[in-house]
């Protein structure tokens, strides 16, 4: 379940002609577009244990399949959003997605787990440059008035792929469709893309930044790099053996983060636009949102990799039954989310600190419900995750805008980038951490018995982490604007 939020805030050029039937059409166009990168981030998790079969992928390779997407995701973002300033939003808008296209078939056709795993990276940084274009498309095809709306039907499409993803991932694997079995969830992109790239050459206005600003390249394959190679020999390492060389690439890694800092320092010296604005750490309330997207989003992410898996492997529910298990919490975070927008602008902190708490006691009580019984039947595990899906739904959509709240507003479009980015990468760390965590699990000596002992041993040892990790997100919170309406002094 993740959140795609605007990224760039950069101001707009707008097309000069767009009637409200094409405005509405362009909106069309680029809600089918998101629906698909959406769907992609939560359908693959469902599926992956029917990959790890047919590819014989190891476990560090099942991390990798779910992980690269976004972590490619995230490296993209700041990077595609001001190519789509400079070169033309349509234009890169209609490129990124025929790359998603393209890449989505040949993952379908993927004869192995690393051909995957390297394709799924290909399509997360064309959904990168892609999903910039849609909220510049959005602010340059309708009025002010009319915005509002569309963010919103957008947000209705984030929540419909949330509910869609589990539930059409489960369907098409254990339909088998001409004996294509998981390969069908990436060929399902391919209709909706034509028809997207057919209408959206024909509807899309072309709109551009009046000020341009250079894509910060350096940077982005900076941290990106830094970002694989600390994350590479946590993921690796249990197959690897933990060698000393996976140790000195985290070093090497973590050495190469500072070198990026040190980068982006020269970048904003020069009078750029780095990825990273060192200016911004320095805000209190933005330094304390990056820790808290860092950790609930990383939390999230990685919980439905390891639920599924334990789902399917561990109690023998097929692939339709887990994304039925997984339902009520898409259910509970729609029910949420619309209160928790509304009420933002009066109670936006209390908001997300009782939304993180609301998550923390949701794994808490999944955790003791799998610790006490390898196989709880369906409701148990519904009401957990509706809890759960609350808590996400008060606090998901609105944290971005609650700490942005807290950096002054020239600075608001750059701290938007960063946060989204970092958000991702976030994601896959937390993919790569809890995901070890679960995995390392089921080879220890205390997981024995039988495979729902096993793999309940594996999800029991995850959740600890999983609480921890909401109420120290829940911790760092407390530190954000009361409300959305908040300014602080500027920098």
């Amino acid at each position: 379940m993740s959140t795609h939020l605007p990224s760039t805030g950069t101001s707009v050029s707008p097309s000069p002609a767009v009637t409200d039937r094409r405005a509405a059409l362009a909106l069309l166009v680029v809600l089918f577009a998101s629906f698909m990168d959406l769907l992609d981030v939560t359908i693959v998790t469902v599926a992956a244990p029917d990959i790890a079969a047919d590819l014989n992928a190891s476990e560090a390779q099942l991390q990798w399949t779910v992980a690269a997407y976004t972590l490619a995701l995230g490296s993209g973002l700041i990077t595609g959003g001001r190519i789509g300033d400079a070169y033309g939003r349509r234009r890169v808008f209609l490129v990124s997605l025929a790359v998603f296209a393209v890449a989505s078939a040949a993952c379908a056709l993927a004869p192995t787990a690393g051909a995957l795993i390297a394709l799924r990276a290909v399509q997360g940084l064309a959904g990168g440059f892609l999903v910039p274009q849609v909220f510049g498309i959005i602010r340059s095809s309708f009025a002010p008035a009319a915005r509002a709306r569309a963010f919103g039907a957008y947000g209705a499409v984030q929540g419909l792929a949330a509910v869609a993803g589990p539930l059409l991932g489960g369907a098409l694997v254990d339909a088998d469709l001409w004996g294509l079995g998981w390969r069908t969830i990436f060929w399902i992109n391919i209709p909706v893309a034509l028809v997207a790239l057919v209408l959206g050459s024909r509807v899309l206005p072309e709109s551009t930044a009046p000020e341009r600003a250079r894509p910060d390249v350096v940077g982005a394959v900076l941290s990106a790099v830094a970002v694989v190679l600390v994350l590479l020999p946590l993921v690796q390492g249990r197959d690897w053996g933990w060698p000393w060389w996976g140790w000195a690439l985290l070093v090497s890694g973590l050495v190469l983060l500072g070198s990026f800092v040190v980068y982006e320092r020269r970048v904003a010296g020069r009078g750029g636009q780095p990825i990273l604005d060192p200016a911004l750490l320095a805000v209190r309330p933005f330094a304390a949102g990056l820790a808290a997207s860092v950790l609930f989003f990383g939390a999230l992410a990685s919980f439905f990799l390891v639920l599924s898996i334990y789902l399917q492997s561990g109690t023998g529910r097929s692939a339709w039954e887990t994304g039925l298990v997984i339902l009520p919490y898409a259910i509970g975070s729609m029910l949420t989310s619309g209160a928790g927008v509304a009420l933002a602008a009066k109670a936006g902190r209390i908001l997300l600190v009782t939304g993180s708490l609301t998550l923390a006691a949701s794994q808490a009580l999944l955790w003791l419900l799998v610790r006490d019984d390898g196989t709880p039947g369906y409701w148990p595990l519904a009401g957990a995750l509706f809890l759960g899906g609350t808590g996400l739904g008060l606090a998901a959509p609105i944290l971005v805008n609650v700490v942005l709240a807290g950096v002054p507003g020239r600075h608001a479009g750059a701290a938007g980038g960063m946060l989204s980015t970092v958000t991702q990468i976030g994601g896959a760390a937390g993919i790569a951490v809890l995901g070890t965590v679960f995995f390392n699990a089921l080879g220890a000596p205390a997981a024995t018995g039988d495979a729902a002992a096993l793999f309940g041993y594996g999800l029991a040892q995850v959740m600890p982490w999983q609480v921890a990790a909401y109420l120290l997100a829940a911790l760092a919170m407390l530190a954000l604007p009361r409300t959305t309406a908040t300014r602080e002094p500027a920098i």
